[in-house]
């Protein structure tokens, strides 16, 4: 199916006898009215223009006949086909210079062309190639362009207000309404021209200028060649395309050539892209609205080949428009999958889904899936974190505070913290490890930054501050279900030159970054989001085997999924483009992400059949290096905390609890508990022994005597307090009144008086 026709310009050139008549005089009498007298140079307007450049000190006035023109504008022509930026500049620069120079080079030119071609040719090559704002060059894409009809068919105002566009294109093309007004103003001149050289009568004249230049003038069709043109469930993929031509190797060996081909044109590019599930998964996107009045609201979906990176779908919820009126608010030509270098977005934050690099990181080091990890804590001191990266934006200091999307216990395994996303168990994983190290895995699974700075190894980048594009997190998570090995993203399978020729598209490119356990590790845990974790409403519920990850920043500004199979890795992304609008208090905001993964997941599974599951990981993984927590019970503090320090692990004091057996003082047990796995550097809590937990009888009624007699046998201290009666006869006199403690009991007796 094909995408689109893409043009370095949108230019139709059609011939002298396929424009209007009303188009070649508003030519003539507005831009050059002794056109059929000069041969290619206007003598009169010169010395006219020269004095006024004398008189102004510099070169403002240029009195450039069509012919001169037509020579700038092939100057300007080869400027822009030109393949490095640099040269094109340079070239511009120089075809547009107003210098003393340039003129002289126009006249001598103008006069050569004038005696190799009629005024019939250069007036059809004038009007071809002039360029009318934009990327609209020529009448014939003019006049389609803006009023929506063939150069034949343009009325006298139309063809005068197209003609009022060359001289300044920026400032009067009738794409942008506050060009209007200026546009009417030359229009009236040229339409003024044109009567008085008796091209129009006065009556004609009069109607004509009578017309406003507004928009029930103007009838803007969007370009017919261009992304803009595309079928429209794949634009934004053919922007992405056209801007990867430079990584093209079937369009030239070097990027200048590559550049150069694609002007040229002629060639035919056969993409990655999987039509079917592309429609399908647009279709699903544009559930998510296009704007709204309190947010600006983006969205996103990809997905990518397993095992050889090919794109299969991009797509996102803003209709594609580059033109340079724009669309409002429910289009944009930014396109949210994609790096800025290919489509203009800086990317989002990803939230959790980073989680994923911290996790391989952890089993990379040889740490479990079963081992323990501290999730009571909520503020960390950032300088007992390593970073080993010196570009990473370190070094860190100060306390970080974060909080957990929901209530979680206070120690967990890794794997819980994964499968229900506790952010302070991955404080504590990362507190654990070397950010450096956290970043070397994401870059070794292609994961990058979108606005190309590195990758931020802060504390926190763990829980998902960098701002990455949902392409580059699908085909990281590609090469996780591909055991570990990356295929960088392709989007070209192969090409057709100028001469049929068939030409190579790019070339699939793997290399195993991964241990291929670690991934199986990873994607274990992974299995479980999937299954009654985070990520079980984007589940597609088919029996295939799928992992993935969820992602929520703060506030819910940004939320995402990152799923695959081992066929296929997607993508889905529903967030702020700009701003910080929950997206938990935007109708149905939340469950965007969900609602199209599950869909079009199930529809690809259909497509990409023959997943199957992955190997366990080995128990190296599950166990890890951590180590079983011994029995401290009956220690005094100071032996417990040697003996745990002896193994590695931090130790904090924790309450006092009751016992039979252990000594007041004395360690009754810890958190995490006996027998559990624990990582390395973990804080453990040690509970001390409050005594026996006596039952203290009550004695308040009871005498001293009988008092201290029932009280013999627990093993309390007991000490009197008196109390003054108010009234002597109070009948309470000699008798306890109250008592308070237990280790210690104090009676309050009441007496007639007290010392």
């Amino acid at each position: 199916m094909k995408i689109a026709d893409v043009y370095w310009q949108n230019r139709v050139e059609v011939s002298l006898d396929q424009m209007s008549q009303y188009l070649k005089d508003a030519a003539v009498d507005g831009e050059d009215r002794r056109f059929y007298e000069h041969k290619g140079v206007d003598l009169t307007g010169i010395i006219r223009a020269a004095i006024g450049n004398v008189t102004s000190g510099g070169v403002t006035s240029g009195a450039s006949t069509l012919t001169m023109q037509l020579i700038k504008n092939i100057y300007v022509q080869r400027a822009e086909a030109l393949p490095s930026e640099e040269a094109r500049s340079a070239a511009y620069a120089e075809a547009t210079a107003s210098s003393t120079e340039r003129k002289l080079k126009e006249i001598k030119l103008a006069i050569g062309l004038e005696k190799r071609f009629n005024k019939e040719q250069i007036l059809e090559a004038y009007l071809n190639i002039s360029g009318f704002g934009g990327n609209t060059y020529g009448v014939e894409a003019a006049a389609n362009r803006y009023f929506g009809v063939s150069a034949q068919d343009v009325t006298i105002s139309q063809a005068a207000s197209l003609l009022a566009i060359v001289q300044y294109p920026v400032l009067r093309n009738l794409a942008q309404p506050e060009n209007y007004p200026a546009n009417q103003i030359r229009r009236d001149d040229i339409l003024r021209s044109m009567r008085d050289a008796g091209h129009i009568t006065e009556a004609e004249y009069q109607e004509a200028v009578s017309i406003p230049v507004d928009e029930n003038f103007v009838n803007l069709k969007d370009p017919s060649s261009g992304c803009i043109a595309a079928q429209k469930y794949s634009r934004h993929f053919c922007d992405y395309v056209v801007k990867n031509v430079t990584n093209f190797e079937a369009l030239g060996s070097t990027v200048d050539e590559r550049i150069t081909n694609w002007n040229i044109g002629g060639y035919k590019l056969y993409t990655t892209l999987d039509n079917s599930l592309q429609k399908f998964a647009q279709k699903e996107v544009w559930n998510v609205p296009k704007s709204s009045p309190i947010l600006n609201i983006g969205a996103a979906f990809d997905s990518v080949e397993v095992g050889t990176g090919r794109v299969l779908t991009m797509t996102q919820n803003k209709i594609f428009n580059d033109t340079l009126e724009g669309g409002g608010a429910e289009a944009s030509a930014v396109n949210f999958s994609t790096d800025r270098d290919y489509g203009g977005s800086s990317g989002f934050q990803t939230g959790s889904t980073y989680k994923i690099m911290g996790l391989l990181a952890w089993l990379n080091s040889g740490r479990g899936l079963n081992e323990v990890v501290d999730a009571s804590e909520f503020k960390k001191d950032q300088s007992h974190y390593l970073d080993t990266c010196t570009d990473g934006g370190g070094p860190w200091g100060g306390i970080w505070e974060f909080k957990n999307d929901a209530q979680a216990p206070k120690i967990v395994t890794v794997l819980e913290a994964v499968r229900a996303s506790i952010n302070s168990a991955f404080a504590s994983i990362g507190e654990q490890l070397d950010q450096c190290e956290i970043r070397k895995m994401a870059e070794s699974l292609g994961i990058h930054r979108a606005d190309g700075a590195l990758l931020q190894t802060n504390p926190s980048a763990i829980l998902g501050t960098n701002e990455i594009a949902p392409l580059t997190m699908a085909t990281a998570w590609a090469g996780i279900a591909n055991n570990g090995k990356f295929c960088e993203s392709i989007i070209l399978d192969h090409a057709v030159g100028p001469n049929g020729e068939e030409l190579p598209g790019q070339p699939v490119t793997c290399r195993q970054t991964i241990d291929p356990e670690v991934a199986q590790g990873a994607i274990y845990a992974m299995k479980a989001v999937m299954s009654g974790g985070t990520g079980s409403a984007g589940n597609p519920g088919d029996g295939v085997p799928i992992f993935g990850k969820t992602g929520t920043t703060d506030s819910s500004s940004q939320t995402w999924i990152v799923t695959s199979t081992s066929r296929v890795a997607s993508v889905a992304w529903v967030g702020n483009v700009i701003g910080t609008y929950p997206m938990r208090s935007f109708p149905n905001g939340a469950l965007y992400r969900h609602q199209i993964m599950s869909a079009v997941m199930r529809m690809a599974n259909q497509n990409y059949s023959g997943a199957i599951d992955w190997p366990a990981p080995p128990s190296r993984l599950l166990q890890g290096s951590g180590l079983e927590m011994p029995s401290v019970e009956g220690l005094s503090v100071e032996e417990a905390t040697t003996l745990l320090v002896g193994l590695g692990l931090q130790v904090k004091l924790g309450g006092f609890e009751p016992s039979d057996s252990v000594s007041e003082g004395d360690v009754t047990g810890t958190d995490p508990g006996e027998g559990e796995l624990i990582a390395g550097g973990m804080v453990v809590k040690l509970f001390r022994s409050s005594g026996p937990d006596v039952t203290i009888p009550d004695v308040v009624g009871m005498t001293e005597a009988e008092a201290r007699d029932a009280l013999s046998g627990t093993g309390v201290s007991v000490s009197v307090k008196c109390s003054a009666a108010e009234d002597p006869a109070d009948p309470d006199i000699g008798f306890v009144i109250s008592q308070a403690g237990k280790k210690s009991v104090t009676l309050t007796i009441l007496q007639e008086s007290c010392p």
